[in-house]
């Protein structure tokens, strides 16, 4: 009869495995994608361009050494790709809007939040990071470290049997 608990880990790291690749293939694929557009005209055009490369770096830390401070940087990051995120909705939207007001000083506010939000800038491309960046969360919370009894330092469950093929009891 097929043991409940360890079918349900199986599960888990199946899951944990997959949300990672998904989120490895979004940090790639936007990072290229920025790096085709150019978007590094100003300085705070390099803020998701360095989350995305400082993001890639901890999750390849986390993925071959997971342990609490690997765990803990991935935490604050991906809150930082949130909060990144949110802010480059800011900027593009404002950016859009000060371009719009000088075309039309007069313009209503419902026409400049219409016009800012389908403007040359796209006001909701950097929801992109705020999606990366809650992806991160749940990956962070599937691979929340455990503490092993008899061992000082604390383990990923089931992260380390898939990264090195082999149960470690």
């Amino acid at each position: 009869m097929p043991n409940p608990e360890r079918s349900n880990e199986a599960l888990l790291a199946v899951a944990r495995r997959a949300v990672l690749v998904i989120l490895l293939l979004a940090m790639v694929g936007i990072l290229i994608e920025l790096l085709l557009v150019e978007h590094f005209e100003d300085a705070w055009q390099f803020v998701p361009l360095g989350l995305l490369g400082l993001g890639l770096a901890v999750l390849a830390w986390h993925a071959r050494a997971p342990n609490r401070t690997s765990h803990r940087a991935l935490q604050g990051l991906m809150v930082a790709f949130v909060v990144a995120g949110f802010l480059g909705f800011y900027l593009h939207y404002r950016g859009n809007a000060e371009f719009e007001l000088e075309q039309n000083p007069s313009v209503t506010w419902w026409v400049l939040f219409r016009e800012a939000m389908m403007g040359g800038t796209p006001a909701l491309a950097p929801g992109v990071m705020i999606q990366i960046g809650l992806l991160g969360l749940l990956y962070a919370y599937l691979s929340v470290p455990e503490r092993r009894p008899g061992h000082d330092s604390p383990r990923v469950s089931g992260d380390q049997e898939l990264l090195v093929g082999r149960d470690d009891p």
